[in-house]
């Protein structure tokens, strides 16, 4: 019994280490990724306070009546921002401007969402890892216990006592064991 506890306590020894760096992994992919989000949604924003300019600029020949500079103004927007002009202009100007319509994606817009959403999934594994690195070093100190017990149950003891903690003991490691076996496993 003490040498197969002993295996069991290795074995869920080294398991708990292994999950624990699969949540540093975790941890730091799900950061990485949020600095990406951070530095895609920045992108975006820069963009837009570019096209905000331009549009102000473009908003403001046009209400003056000012044709040929309100076109020289629109050749200078950018290409994601000509896309929803145009089909602002082709919805006859319903929305209160091109940055409400659905086809204004600045760049960066879409790769902030997706590194954001990459960073919560990790996020939720590095969780997840954190949980199972728990449970086996859970089932670590189960079957430490065991040992002990084991052990003590060998001392010079009444044999009432020995038989009780051997008893338990075994309850133990068939309980931890049973878990065990429920669990996960990283090689």
């Amino acid at each position: 019994m003490l040498s197969v506890t002993a295996i069991l306590t290795a074995w869920c020894g080294f398991q708990a280490s292994k999950w624990s760096g699969e949540r540093s992994i975790a941890f730091a992919e799900a950061s990485t990724a949020r600095v990406e989000a951070t530095d895609a949604d920045d992108q975006a924003r820069e963009a837009r306070v570019v096209d905000l300019i331009i549009y102000a600029e473009w908003v403001t020949a046009t209400a003056q009546g000012d044709r040929v500079l309100a076109d020289e103004i629109a050749e200078r927007f950018t290409p994601h921002f000509r896309v929803a002009f145009d089909a602002w202009q082709a919805d006859g100007m319903a929305e209160p401007g091109p940055f409400s319509m659905a086809e204004y994606v600045p760049p960066g817009t879409e790769e902030a969402v997706e590194r954001s959403a990459y960073a919560e999934a990790r996020f939720a594994d590095a969780l997840e890892y954190t949980e199972r690195g728990d449970n086996y070093s859970l089932l670590t100190v189960l079957f430490a216990l065991v040992l002990f017990l084991t052990a003590m149950a060998q001392r010079d003891i009444h044999h009432v006592a020995a038989w009780v903690m051997l008893g338990l003991a075994g309850a133990i490691a068939v309980g931890g064991f049973l878990v065990l076996l429920s669990f996960p496993a990283r090689f």
